[in-house]
C-alpha cells in the first residue's frame, strides 16, 4: 500500500484490552498525565513535560502530521476506562528499503502488565501485512530494561549495541538495537 494511503487511512486496531487509534485534542490531559512523569520520560529522547503547554505542542505536532498524511501514530486506549495510556508509532518508515522503526511510551501505572507487548504485536503485524515491510526495528537506551523486555517478547532479535550513537539529554548514549523480519513474525 502507498505511504499516503496508510497515513490518511490509519485504522483503529483492537486487542483484548486495548484500542489503538489516532490521538485527538481530547487526549491532552491523559497525555500530560504520563508525559509529566519523570519516570516515564527517563529513557526517551524527549524531556519531561513541565506544563500542559509542552504536551499541547507535542499533540499539535502529531495532529499536523496526521493532516499532512505523514504519521503512522496510534494512541493506546485502555478499554476498561477509555483512557489514553500511551502511544505507539513508526518513528521512521523507509519505503525503498521496506524498513520501519517502532517507538512507544506507556503510563507508569500500566508497566509490567504486558500492555505494550500486546500493542506492539498488533502494530508489527500491521507493518508486515499493510505497510509491506520486511524489517521492523526498535531501539532503546542500554539501561531501559522495560523497553528491551517488550522487544524480546515481540520476537525481536538483539543485534548489538550502537555505542554513543545518540546525543540525548546532553550526553552521548549507547543504544541497543533489536529487529524482527517478516519471515520471523509468528504473532
Amino acid at each position: 500500500m502507498d505511504k499516503r494511503d496508510i497515513c490518511s487511512n490509519l485504522p483503529v486496531i483492537e486487542t483484548d484490552r486495548l484500542i489503538l487509534r489516532k490521538v485527538t485534542t481530547d487526549d491532552l490531559d491523559d497525555m500530560y498525565e504520563y508525559g509529566s512523569n519523570a519516570n516515564v520520560s527517563k529513557y526517551v529522547t524527549w524531556n519531561t513535560h513541565s506544563s500542559i503547554s509542552d504536551t499541547k505542542a507535542f499533540l499539535e505536532t502529531v495532529l499536523e502530521q496526521y493532516e499532512n498524511e505523514q504519521a503512522v501514530f496510534w494512541g493506546i486506549e485502555i478499554k476498561e476506562s477509555a483512557k489514553l495510556i500511551g502511544t505507539i508509532d513508526f518513528v521512521s518508515w523507509n519505503t525503498k528499503h521496506r524498513v520501519g522503526e517502532l517507538g512507544y511510551v506507556l503510563s507508569e501505572k500500566y508497566w509490567g502488565q504486558g500492555i505494550m507487548t500486546e500493542a506492539a504485536n498488533e502494530v508489527i503485524k500491521f507493518g508486515f501485512s499493510k505497510m509491506d515491510l520486511v524489517r521492523i526495528q526498535a531501539r532503546c537506551l542500554t539501561e531501559n530494561t522495560g523497553s528491551e523486555r517488550v522487544m524480546k517478547k515481540t520476537g525481536m532479535t538483539f543485534e548489538g549495541i550502537l555505542r554513543k550513537s545518540a546525543f540525548i539529554k546532553g550526553k552521548h548514549r549507547d543504544i541497543k538495537m533489536y529487529s524482527i523480519l517478516e519471515e520471523e513474525n509468528v504473532s
